[in-house]
Parts: C-alpha cells; sequence; structure tokens
C-alpha cells in the first residue's frame, strides 16, 4: 500500500533535491567569483547535464503515456491535465521533475485521504499506480543523481583534498547533499522498483535496507574518494574515467538493452547506464550476475587498493594527516562495502514469488511504466 509516510517522504525528497541543486548553483557561483572559472563551469555543467537527460527522459515518457492504450485508451491529446506543447514547455525549463512531484503528490492525497471512497480492486489499482508514478519519478532521480551530484561530490572532495583553496562551508554542505541524494535515491528507487512489480517480493524495512543502504554507500564513497586521489596524481586520470565509461558503455551495447521505444533514446540510455556503472553496479537486464558483479568488484577492490599507494609513491608531499585519514577510510569503506555486499544477497536479499528474474525483458507488458520498471532491475 502506499502510506501516508511515503506521501511524507515523497515532500521530503522533493526538499532534498531543491536544495541539492540550490547549494550547487551557490558554489558555482561562488567559484566564478573567486576565479575558478573552471571549476565553476564543471560545477554547472554537472548540474545542466543531469537536468538536460531527466528532462528529456521525463517528457519521452509523457509521450509515450499518451500514446498507450492502456494508460490513454481515449486517445486524448493530454497528460495530467496538460497538453503536449504545455508539457514540452515545462521540461524546456527543466520543470518536468517538480511536474511529476506535484502530480504524485495530488493523486496520492487524494488516494490516501479519499480512501473509504473507493472499492477494494479500485483502490488496489490506484494504489499500485502510485507506485508505477513514484517509480518513473525515483528512476529519473537515479539519473539525475549519477551524472550531477555524484560527479559534483567527486569534483568537492578533489577541491578539498587538493587545498588549492581554504574549504568554505558552502563547500561541505554541497557535499553533504550531494551525499545525501545519492543515498536517498538508491534506495527509494530500489524500494519503489520492487513495490511495483508483482512478481517480485518487496524490499523489506528495517535491516535489510539499512545493510542495502550501507553497501552501496560504502562501495560508491570509497570510488569517489580514490578516483579524487587518482586526479591528485595526474589531471589525466579524467582520460581513464572515460575510458572506464566507455567500457561500460560498450557492455550496455553488448548486452542490447531494450529500455526505450525509440533508437535514439535507447542510445542515451546505455550513455547514462555507463556512467552509472563507474559509480555502482547494477543488473541492466535482470539476469544472474554472480560473474559480471565478481569481475567488477576485483576491479573495484584494485582501484581502491593502488590510489593511495600509488599517491604515496608518486607523490610523497602529499603524504599529510589528512590524506592518511583518507587511505584508512577508503580501506574501511572497501572492507565494509562488501561484507555488507555478501551479507545482504546471501541472507537478506528478497526472493522472486512467481518466475526467475531472468524473464523481465519478455515483451507483453501492460503499459509503458512497467515495461520501464521491468527493464531496468537491479538485482
Amino acid at each position: 500500500m502506499y502510506t501516508k509516510l511515503r506521501w511524507g517522504l515523497t515532500i521530503a525528497g522533493l526538499c532534498l533535491y531543491a536544495a541539492d541543486i540550490w547549494t550547487d548553483i551557490c558554489l558555482a557561483l561562488t567559484y566564478y567569483q573567486e576565479e575558478h572559472y573552471l571549476w565553476a563551469g564543471l560545477t554547472l555543467a554537472f548540474i545542466l547535464t543531469g537536468m538536460l537527460v531527466s528532462q528529456i527522459f521525463s517528457f519521452a515518457w509523457y509521450w509515450d503515456d499518451m500514446n498507450d492504450f492502456f494508460i490513454n485508451p481515449n486517445g486524448k491529446a493530454t497528460q495530467a491535465g496538460l497538453s503536449k506543447s504545455g508539457l514540452g514547455a515545462l521540461h524546456v525549463f527543466g520543470l518536468g521533475i517538480f511536474t511529476r512531484y506535484y502530480q504524485l503528490l495530488k493523486k496520492g492525497y487524494g488516494v490516501l485521504w479519499n480512501a473509504t471512497h473507493f472499492p477494494a480492486e479500485e483502490k488496489r489499482q490506484r494504489h499500485h499506480n502510485l507506485f508505477c508514478m513514484a517509480t518513473d519519478l525515483s528512476m529519473l532521480k537515479l539519473f539525475e543523481t549519477f551524472l550531477e551530484s555524484a560527479p559534483q561530490l567527486l569534483l568537492q572532495v578533489y577541491i578539498v583534498l587538493l587545498g588549492h583553496r581554504e574549504a568554505t562551508v558552502l563547500n561541505y554542505v554541497s557535499m553533504a547533499f550531494s551525499f545525501l541524494s545519492i543515498a536517498w535515491s538508491l534506495v527509494d528507487y530500489r524500494r519503489c522498483l520492487r513495490r511495483s512489480l508483482p512478481h517480485i517480493s518487496e524490499m523489506p524495512s528495517g535491516l535489510p535496507t539499512a545493510v542495502y543502504l550501507l553497501y552501496k554507500l560504502c562501495t560508491i564513497t570509497s570510488l569517489i574518494l580514490s578516483y579524487s586521489l587518482y586526479l591528485i596524481i595526474s589531471a589525466y586520470t579524467t582520460v581513464a574515467l572515460t575510458a572506464v565509461w566507455l567500457a561500460m558503455l560498450i557492455w550496455t551495447n553488448i548486452l542490447q538493452t531494450e529500455f526505450c521505444s525509440h533508437r535514439g533514446l535507447e542510445i542515451l540510455y546505455r550513455a547514462v547506464v555507463g556512467v552509472i556503472l563507474t559509480f555502482t553496479f547494477f543488473n541492466v537486464k535482470g539476469q544472474d550476475t554472480k560473474v559480471p558483479m565478481g569481475i567488477y568488484y576485483s576491479i573495484f577492490c584494485i582501484i581502491n587498493v593502488s590510489s593511495p599507494i600509488l599517491l604515496s609513491v608518486l607523490m610523497p608531499e602529499f603524504n599529510s594527516s589528512t590524506l592518511l585519514a583518507v587511505d584508512i577510510f577508503i580501506l574501511c569503506c572497501v572492507f565494509l562495502g562488501l561484507f555488507c555486499l555478501v551479507l545482504y544477497y546471501v541472507l537478506l536479499h528478497p526472493r522472486v514469488k512467481l518466475h526467475d528474474i531472468d524473464e523481465v525483458d519478455g515483451p507483453g507488458e501492460k503499459n509503458n511504466s512497467v515495461r520501464r520498471i521491468n527493464t531496468f532491475l537491479q538485482p
């Protein structure tokens, strides 16, 4: 059931989303005033890239829903009370995500506070539709998080560790909001996804959610810190990161994902997946991932162990107490993250209810929203 608590958490997610963007914009303006034009440009580039991609997918999904018989059986030229041109204008001005938040909160309020007026079957369907809306929104937030918040966090950590300027309160606030955005998007999407799929067991609250969150946050944090150390060693690390992204992009092309209804959007989707895989692992097609996950985290361990060693050997002048603490923190995150990974998937991972996860890419889904969540299933 879509509960009042879930509705309240949606408001909290909206506030966090707005605060994350606002602090990053303020930080970009601060860098510009201090004549750090490169940092200001990169900060703005991350904001605009995440916003642009999420708006493109959001509008495309609205368009698909308008042409979906099960969602729009009467063939109305409007979606959520807006025409195609109206929706287009909102997305051009970057308001697509806010529009989806408004619609989810409005419909959620109508269902939750007028639930007694609905028959049982209609009530169940309305709650399911709310979770599908929430999953679309959380999926868009996930895209934006790894295109904006994760690179932003990497940039701010690099700037602070480099020590070219004294870190301000705004630096730490921006990093905190980026970190919280990553944590929120991971858990929110995970829970919405499993709740909206009838053949997948719902992710339990409490210990399983906490362990999963800890696994993701520790592995992502250690990678971001290791990338920042490599950037301190050499600016050419950006070339290496681009190569990693290209490798992940090639892998998603080999897997032949079928997430979008249009070829151009599918290419963009695979590019976004490549960025996400640069920071964390997930199951792209809902298939058995023991071998790919093993390879991924083997490389993950090499990156995290080698970064502090190379920094101490190649740049001994950076062997300060701060960097020593960072090195220890990286190793602790690696150990704790991998421990939580094993613990979650061995003891706490919800099991499939009706059929194997491998079947989620099959045709015949009832609507675009279900197709989207089925073809973006994480392990």
